[in-house]
């Protein structure tokens, strides 16, 4: 009896001011929770199942909102007859489960497509070892890759050779077959695969012997990979249409590579940017000298400027990794490191004195500022 219902707003959750999006979302999570696909031989659940069912069917349609609102379960029940008030008589039979699905899934229910739909091939996943010259300045690599393709000797129908797979007599080629079933709560109507065909709407009789009635066959293939100039660590290109072949008309599937750089001895990379730590002794860095500095273009002459501190960072313009889309190079960033002699004589640690002897305090500006600042923090 109508009485005997939970009201529809409170079955899904939602408030009576409720939009057809907060609706259609609290419907949508509910019959996920409990769809007999995931709970199978669960009474209770399929009982919430068809409840939740039932009250989106009448709360996502205006007019029976309405006439829910006006009148309760009497305004949309079939049990109150033609005459029930405002004379609505619709009810649930023929009730069709799978429209609203459709409406509210996009389609079958988990975004299951039917076997006998055109289906995209299979995406297929490899990395790529580059070095970091490669990566920097783009190249060509072979990728082994095993794929599924059309059988050559069926071409992909699954039949042995000179015969034909023939139409399912169950689903007539539909690959699904249609139950309804009568419920307290109506009549339900709802579609799955057909079990003949398992389906495919088609039934083989007569397999291939090469693919065993599939329609294909894995066979190993050579693709050619350009690697773009400029391409990073952990990036990916797209092979469009070299992957897996598709099924019943279907497109090929891609092929998705993802490079891994090896390490440079020397070379380190911040995106389009290459940086090198080169050690100078103190010599150089005092009076300034001409360096031999690496690139990836090869060596080219620097000249650092007397007086140079250790971590001083030069800048090398349009010396770094070429950008990918094609406009313009990064930089090379040039860290130079002073490195202090060890195992000096005595002789030269009696030189080094002298020298120290006569440098004045002007020689040492951030020493001379750092002492000051704590001569003054301390008094």
């Amino acid at each position: 009896m109508a009485e005997d219902k939970r009201d529809y707003y409170e079955v899904l959750g939602i408030s009576r001011s409720a939009s057809e999006d907060e609706i259609k979302k609290a419907y949508r999570k509910l019959a996920k929770q409990y769809h007999p696909d995931v709970n199978p031989g669960d009474k209770t659940a399929e009982m919430k199942f068809k409840e939740v069912s039932e009250a989106y069917g009448i709360l996502s349609d205006p007019q029976k909102r309405q006439m829910y609102d006006n009148y309760g379960h009497a305004g949309v029940d079939p049990s109150y007859g033609a005459g029930g008030p405002g004379g609505f008589g619709g009810g649930f039979d023929g009730f069709d489960l799978g429209s609203i699905f459709e409406g509210v899934f996009g389609g079958a229910f988990g975004g299951q497509q039917r076997r006998n739909a055109p289906q995209k091939g299979e995406t297929l996943r490899y990395g790529l070892d580059l070095t970091f010259e490669e990566a920097a300045f783009g190249c060509e690599k072979e990728v082994t890759v095993m794929r599924a393709e059309d059988c050559g000797d069926c071409g992909g129908s699954g039949a042995q050779k000179g015969t034909s797979a023939e139409t399912c007599d169950l689903c007539r080629g539909s690959g699904q077959v249609k139950t309804t079933q009568r419920t307290p709560f109506g009549v339900f109507s709802s579609a799955s695969p057909c079990h003949k065909c398992r389906g495919t709407g088609k039934i083989i009789k007569t397999p291939c012997s090469k693919c065993g009635g599939s329609g294909r066959v894995r066979k190993t293939r050579q693709i050619r990979v350009a690697v773009p100039a400029g391409i990073d660590d952990g990036q990916s290109i797209s092979l469009r249409g070299e992957g897996g072949f598709g099924k019943n008309g279907g497109p090929k599937g891609d092929i998705l590579v993802t490079m891994s750089i090896r390490p440079h001895p020397i070379f380190t990379r911040d995106g389009s940017d290459v940086i090198v730590e080169i050690p100078i002794t103190f010599i150089q860095a005092a009076l300034g000298d001409e360096l031999i500095v690496p690139t990836i273009d090869g060596k080219i002459k620097y000249t650092v400027p007397e007086g140079t501190q250790t971590g001083t960072v030069f800048r090398i313009k349009n010396k770094g990794i070429p950008n990918i889309n094609g406009h313009g190079r990064g930089d090379q960033f040039v860290k130079v490191n002073i490195e202090t002699p060890k195992n000096l004589t005595a002789s030269q640690k009696e030189a080094l004195r002298q020298f120290a002897g006569e440098l004045q305090s002007t020689n040492h500006q951030s020493q001379k500022g750092f002492f000051d600042k704590m001569r003054d923090l301390f008094k």
